[in-house]
């Protein structure tokens, strides 16, 4: 299996990583920008797409969010499957003609949110799919952690997170919540959205993000942001009777009552990578319906960026 890579940075290895575990005969290949790009153990550098004799099973892009539309369209053109990392494109121009044109030349499309693979958010997927006489209440959705450790041998306010002409910002960042809430609860029928620049990280992108989504009977609030030094990434779910806290770092589910829900042991965040890729790879080779699809993808984008 032959695999293109567009972008090379962290989370471009975690795709790899993840690849690697799977047992299955692979090459990558990494489209580069400069001719004096560093050479990586198991990878093969390429400089052009033009006259190449290989054949590519998929390409992964990777790069930084503000040019994914441009290579989203250009491999369509190869006609690739496309493994696009979240989220799809930084902004919506034209992003209909993109699907348009992604869904006229069956290209398969899959818009990487691992954290739909994490035990709890599978859990609840479950759990809400097949008990709908459970009444909710009200929904308190939180992700907040410090910029400064995300790499922590690069200069935080350099990296794309810190600047928004990079497609950076913690609304962006986080798209994982807002993907999650709406794979759980389905689609908003109006949304609420307060970004700021507010912390101490003096950096240009957006630090602060507050939303609230309206659906007929509960409100679902998201808050998120580079600055808690104390990480922290929850769920709260408010019943009729009792209140769920989803833990996402420590893997439970607790009530109330402090009593046990759901948990899984020795689970890191890492190891929705290589089920996430195996699900990708096991779906070009069937029929079934694509999951997180571009096109409903975009349909989160909306409201990340509503507001704006």
């Amino acid at each position: 299996m032959n695999i293109l890579i567009v972008g090379l940075g962290s989370i471009a290895n975690k795709h790899i990583n993840a690849i690697n575990t799977l047992n299955i005969n692979t090459q990558i290949y990494a489209l580069r920008s400069t001719p004096n790009a560093e050479i990586v153990n198991g990878i093969t550098n390429i400089y052009d797409l033009n006259n190449l004799t290989i054949k590519f099973d998929f390409a992964i892009i990777s790069n930084p969010t503000q040019l994914h539309y441009k290579y989203i369209n250009e491999l369509s053109d190869r006609g690739l499957d496309l493994f696009i990392e979240k989220p799809p494109v930084s902004k919506l121009d034209n992003v209909h003609a993109l699907i348009n044109k992604l869904e006229g030349k069956n290209i398969k499309t899959y818009v990487a949110c691992n954290l739909r693979f994490h035990p709890c958010i599978k859990y609840l997927k479950e759990f809400l799919s097949t008990n709908h006489q459970k009444r909710i209440n009200e929904v308190n959705i939180y992700s907040g952690s410090y910029l400064p450790e995300w790499r922590p041998n690069r200069n935080f306010r350099e990296i794309y997170s810190a600047n928004p002409e990079m497609g950076g910002g913690v609304h962006l960042d986080l798209f994982h919540e807002l993907d999650y809430a709406q794979w759980l609860f389905g689609k908003p029928i109006q949304t609420h959205c307060i970004k700021r620049n507010v912390s101490s990280l003096h950096i240009k992108s957006i630090d602060s993000a507050n939303y609230i989504l309206e659906y007929e009977e509960y409100n679902t609030n998201i808050v998120l942001n580079y600055y808690r030094r104390d990480t922290k990434r929850t769920i709260e779910i408010v019943f009729d009777d009792e209140t769920w806290t989803i833990d996402l770092i420590n893997n439970k589910i607790k009530n109330n009552l402090e009593n046990i829900v759901f948990e899984v042991e020795n689970f890191s965040v890492l190891d929705t990578y290589p089920i996430q890729m195996r699900y990708f790879i096991d779906s070009l080779n069937t029929n079934q319906k694509q999951m997180n699809t571009f096109a409903e993808s975009i349909e989160v984008l909306k409201t990340c960026l509503s507001n704006d």
